[in-house]
Formats: C-alpha cells, sequence, structure tokens
C-alpha cells in the first residue's frame, strides 16, 4: 500500500484554524493524548527533547484567559489599551476547548535554536494530528508570553514560545 498520497494530503490539508471557528464540542481525552503524543516523535539533536507543554482546560483555561488579560492592561500604555482587545484575549480562550503552553527546555548541550526548530518540529507534528482527527488548531505568540515565567512555573532555563489553541471543528 503506497502510503505517500495520504501523507501528502495530510501535510496539504493543514490550516490554522482560529477559535471563533470551533464548535465548543469538547476534544476526547484520548484525541488530546494522541495530538500530544505526536510530538515525541519530532526530531532533535541528542535526544534533549526540549518541548514541554502545559495543557490548560476547564477552570485552568479560564485562569490563564483572565491572566493574559491581566497581563495586556498592565503593559499597555493608556493610551494604547483597546478594551475589543482586551475582551477578545479571553474570549478567545474560552472558544477554545484546550490551550497549550508551547515552551522550550534548553538543555546547554545544544545551540538553543536547534532546541526551539526542534519544539517547532513537535507543534508540526501536533498539527498534522489535529488535522487527521478534525481539531483545529493555531499556534499565537503575543507579546504577553513573554510575561508567562512564573505563571507556567517555568525554570530559568526554559521560555514559553507561543500558544496552541485547540476545538473542535
Amino acid at each position: 500500500m503506497d502510503k505517500a498520497p495520504l501523507l501528502k494530503e495530510i501535510i496539504e490539508s493543514r490550516r490554522s484554524i482560529f477559535p471563533k471557528s470551533y464548535t465548543g464540542e469538547n476534544i476526547e481525552d484520548a484525541v488530546l493524548e494522541d495530538i500530544l503524543n505526536s510530538a515525541n516523535f519530532a526530531p532533535q539533536h541528542k535526544r534533549t527533547k526540549p518541548w514541554r507543554f502545559k495543557v490548560f482546560r476547564g477552570e485552568e483555561k479560564t485562569q490563564l484567559g483572565q491572566h493574559l488579560a491581566d497581563i495586556y492592561r498592565s503593559t499597555v500604555s493608556p493610551e494604547g489599551f483597546l478594551e475589543k482587545k482586551f475582551v477578545d484575549i479571553s474570549e478567545k480562550i474560552s472558544k477554545s476547548n484546550a490551550v497549550i503552553a508551547i515552551c522550550v527546555n534548553f538543555s546547554g548541550l545544544v545551540p538553543e535554536w536547534e532546541e526551539i526548530a526542534a519544539t517547532a518540529m513537535a507543534v508540526q507534528n501536533m498539527y498534522l494530528t489535529c488535522t487527521v482527527n478534525n481539531v483545529g488548531s493555531y499556534w499565537s505568540t503575543p507579546g504577553m508570553i513573554n510575561h508567562l515565567q512564573g505563571f507556567l512555573g517555568l525554570e530559568e532555563n526554559q521560555k514559553c514560545i507561543g500558544l496552541f489553541y485547540l476545538g473542535k471543528i
């Protein structure tokens, strides 16, 4: 059986799908596990597995949304503050069934760019697994992620490089 056409179809149908298009249905735990597990098959140098993911669902997801909105309010000048953006932050999170903080653990064994590249490949595997499971997803890198170190409990050698939003489509 030639699997190349199927792989090509999956790769070509991968899209970033935003929370406004999510149905609100729950992503089954087994599907979320498959999405996360697919990351473990990304190539990486010296087997460092530098990706670290924190999954937010339910009340934790609501707290993340509130925390991000608070960061926005406290880091934007009063002249630059937009009420619509403030509301959109929490709304985007509430429309998602899960939000995953994408973090990198810098091992010191390889150049940092390799750890970031490996993490990006892990996320690509997650994107492809979302595609075959009819789960919409997209990777966002708002400036607010630079203020999440404490909230996420990251160590000094770790950094959040984005948020991965997921929802049924």
